[in-house]
């Protein structure tokens, strides 16, 4: 794998194409080879990318700042479809659609309008729905 980068040395800047295999670095610079022994690091492979699978959704909706809950659409027992408004939160003199992050059934909600509410504290909680991809 090759890759290129710019480097100063000593306050001169250098493009280097630098190639790695196992514990052995080939640098070019400015057409001049250079090969570079590192005995004492071990290979190590680069930390995968998780490819394809998507990380689970909390179902408890909470807001990030302070603020005060001008409106709850929703009520415990109702069904909610991911993206649907929730509720509207009035911070720093703005009103903020609240949405669901997961479809699911609203178990719980732990605000009223007109509420104050502090940040990081849970509002409203949805029961996801089960998906295929869990049941497998």
């Amino acid at each position: 794998m090759s890759d290129t980068r710019k480097v100063v040395v000593n306050g001169t800047e250098y493009e280097v194409a630098l190639e790695h295999e196992g514990t052995t670095w080939t640098a070019t610079v400015e057409g001049e080879t250079f090969v570079i022994e590192m005995p004492d690091v071990q290979a190590t492979a680069k930390p995968r990318r998780a490819g394809g699978r998507k990380k689970k959704k909390s179902g408890t909706v909470s807001a990030n700042i302070p603020g005060k809950v001008v409106t709850v659409e929703v009520e415990e027992g109702q069904e909610v479809v991911e993206g649907q408004v929730i509720l509207i939160l009035e911070a720093m003199k703005m009103q903020n659609e609240i949405q669901a992050p997961v479809s699911g059934t609203v178990t719980a909600v732990h605000c009223s309008e007109g509420e104050a509410i502090e940040a990081n504290v849970p509002l409203v909680v949805i029961e996801p729905v089960a998906t295929e991809d869990e049941d497998a």
